[in-house]
């Protein structure tokens, strides 16, 4: 890769991992897909910031949770599936859609929902058994 795309991925990949970031204070912009964005660029353009953002302690869990398993912690899964719906519902409230484009929405988001719900949630740290429980 040229120089030139090194430097344009690394420009995506810190305008995704903004946006990522601006979604963790704004409600209903979105944090999980920017940064998954963010390190796919990065992992292309500059394997130092790719690490860094891989193992960032707010970020890095869910990305190698991600990478590892295809996985989506049970908080996150809640999060994003009540995002939707309360976006759904501010849009339904607030915009004049006619009734084929909001059932339109309302399939993409159900569609959305089922494919988060139905990711495996993070193994996580194995934990010890306890001697007489099982």
């Amino acid at each position: 890769m040229t120089n030139l795309g090194r430097g344009l991925l690394v420009i995506t990949g810190s305008a995704f991992l903004l946006l990522g970031i601006v979604g963790i204070i704004v409600p209903m912009l979105p944090t999980t897909p920017f940064v998954l964005l963010a390190i796919g660029c990065y992992s292309r353009s500059s394997p130092r910031l790719g690490h860094w953002l891989e193992t960032h302690p707010r970020f890095g869990p869910t990305l190698r949770a991600w990478r590892n398993e295809g996985a989506i912690g049970g908080r996150a899964k809640a999060a994003a599936v009540l995002a939707m719906a309360l976006g759904y519902g501010f849009l339904i409230v607030g915009a004049k859609i006619p009734v084929v484009g909001s059932a339109a929405i309302a399939a993409t988001l159900v569609a959305c929902a089922v494919f988060i719900l139905s990711r495996p949630s993070p193994a996580g740290p194995a934990r010890p058994k306890l001697k007489g429980v099982t």
